[in-house]
Parts: structure tokens; sequence; C-alpha cells
């Protein structure tokens, strides 16, 4: 019993000194005209067009959502290659490194790129121009040579594709960009 008595005066005299503390916030301040302004670090705001929130959108970001990764897996395969190209001797073994990757990809993605729709495909193509800085076409050129790409280009043109396509993301794919930025901040 004593040592609760001893207790409870002193619990409420630390519940009391500790509801006495002001709270302070430290931040960083600019002096300007003998005045103190605090500056505080804002979160970036992005401000996105209004969709037509419909099936239309919602197709179109669906479509994204498939194909994005394998955009991304091209810019990235694209970088792993080069650095291999580089290292190279000559041009025989050049085309053998491009012939085994080729080989190597087809096999891995083959069943996946055969499930995408013509529309899926429309989309990749861009994509993979938006992360490689070069359009298909221009890709398969310089790594497989001015026969394949136009092999390439005559087989998507017979399904409404076109290899040459750039990727415009103020004009014309405007929508795809805004979509491509909101998964890439995890927000969609």
């Amino acid at each position: 019993m004593k040592k609760a008595l001893f207790l409870f005066p002193l619990l409420i005299i630390v519940i009391s000194v500790s509801g006495q503390e002001s709270r302070r916030l430290l931040t960083r301040a600019t002096i300007e005209n003998g005045d103190t302004i605090p500056v505080i670090n804002l979160p970036t705001v992005f401000i996105y067009a209004d969709f037509a929130f419909g099936r239309k959108h919602e197709k179109l970001v669906r479509n994204i959502r498939k194909v994005y990764p394998y955009a991304r897996l091209a810019g990235e395969k694209l970088n792993e290659y080069s650095i291999i190209l580089a290292a190279a001797s000559d041009e025989k073994e050049i085309k053998a490194i491009m012939q085994q990757a080729e080989d190597d990809l087809l096999n891995q993605y083959r069943a996946d790129l055969e499930k995408m729709t013509i529309s899926q495909g429309k989309i990749l193509i861009k994509l993979v121009d938006r992360e490689t800085g070069h359009c298909s076409y221009e890709l398969v050129q310089d790594l497989r040579g001015e026969f394949r790409a136009f092999f390439w280009q005559s087989f998507a043109r017979i399904f409404g594709m076109n290899l040459k396509m750039e990727y415009d993301p103020l004009g014309t794919d405007k929508d795809i960009e805004e979509i491509v930025s909101l998964i890439e901040r995890g927000m969609l």
C-alpha cells in the first residue's frame, strides 16, 4: 500500500511535466529584409490530363501493364548486350553472340509474345523506343542486320504495325506516357 501511495504522486508529476513540454519544429529558414522566412520542401505534385475513364482507358491501362515489363526488359538486355558486344573482337564473334542472344530470348519469351494482341504489340513497339531511345527497326538493323530488319518490318506491316514508329510522349503517346509514369510511381 505504501508503494502505491508513493508511486501515485510520482505518476502525477511525470504526467504533468510531460504535458507541459512544448512541441518544436525545426526547419530551415532564410532571412530576407530582416524577416525570417521558413523554407519547407514540399513533395512533387504531378498533374495529369483528365481521362475519359471508360472501357477504352481501362483497356489501355491493362495493355500497358502487360507489355511494360517486356519493354523494360528490352532496355536492360540492350544495355547488357552492348557491354558484351563492346568486348567482342571481330564481326564473326558479334554475329555469334547476337544469334545466341536472339535464340535465348525467343526460347524464353516466345510463348508470352505470341499471346499478345495486335494493340499490345503496337504499345510494346512504342515502349521499347521509350526505354531504349531507338525505334525497333533501328535496333534490329544494328544488332541483326539490314535483311532481318526488313523481314521483321514486312512481317509487322502485315499485322498493321510499324517497327519504325517512334515514341512521342508529348503528342500521340501522351496517354501512354501518363499511364507509364503512374505505374513507375506505384500509383497504378
